[in-house]
């Protein structure tokens, strides 16, 4: 597992990383508690997406990429599951420390605790991470290509963080709990959101092994 921290936590993408989560308060002014999760699921949804968009495109990058094909497909699949899930775990620890990076505003306090918010914020957080990090490996593997995969992954932000994404899903959108409403806490009707994200994860995670076979195909293809 080492082995894949090294690799899938390059010097530049902890940086770039760091600097967007601790920038983000910085440019992103908030007036109550509830607008810190709101800003940071979306926000945290970029990062995610732009982060592991090169989960597979490593192999290439770091010239490994001959010795990794000639590794049975079985190991491929795991060292991707296992390189993704390290992204997942890092980019959500750094979710989770913006969170706090935002008091330094002095947010208004709202009529529920803020360990609530906080503790509403935590799985909320941890699906939406999943759900884009998985979207953007899958994408950049069917597409063959990690600016393709985090353009598409772009373009789905766009619609599910919309009015229109909003008004048409509803309580089932990836983004319910941003737009959930904040002045009732007792509504966690936005948990459906959470599932389906963590349903469509779950089966991107599945999918990888169909990805990666394909994408080697293509591949060799073009060689």
């Amino acid at each position: 597992m080492s082995k894949e921290w090294k690799i899938c936590l390059p010097l530049y993408k902890i940086i770039y990383s760091v600097c967007f989560i601790v920038l983000l308060p910085l440019v992103r002014g908030i007036t109550g508690e509830t607008e810190i999760g709101i800003t940071l699921q979306t926000a945290i949804g970029i990062l995610a997406f732009v982060f592991c968009g090169d989960t597979y495109e490593c192999e290439y990058t770091g010239k490994r990429w001959e010795v990794f094909s000639l590794r049975p497909h079985k190991y491929q699949v795991k060292a991707v599951r296992r390189r993704l899930l390290v992204e997942m775990v890092y980019v959500y620890l750094l979710s989770i420390i913006g969170y706090g990076l935002f008091y330094w505003q002095r947010p208004r306090m709202e009529n529920i605790s803020s360990i609530r918010l906080f503790i509403q914020y935590l799985p909320a957080a941890a699906v939406s991470v999943a759900f884009w990090c998985c979207l953007s490996v899958v994408l950049s593997g069917v597409l063959h290509s990690m600016m393709a995969g985090i353009g598409g992954s772009f373009v789905i932000w766009l619609i599910l963080n919309s009015t229109t994404g909003d008004q048409i899903l509803g309580k089932w959108n990836v983004f319910a709990y941003t737009f959930r409403n904040t002045d009732n806490p007792a509504d966690y009707s936005w948990l459906c959101g959470t599932v389906v994200a963590m349903i469509l994860a779950a089966a991107m995670i599945a999918a990888l092994s169909w990805v990666i076979k394909m994408r080697r195909n293509h591949s060799r293809k073009g060689v």
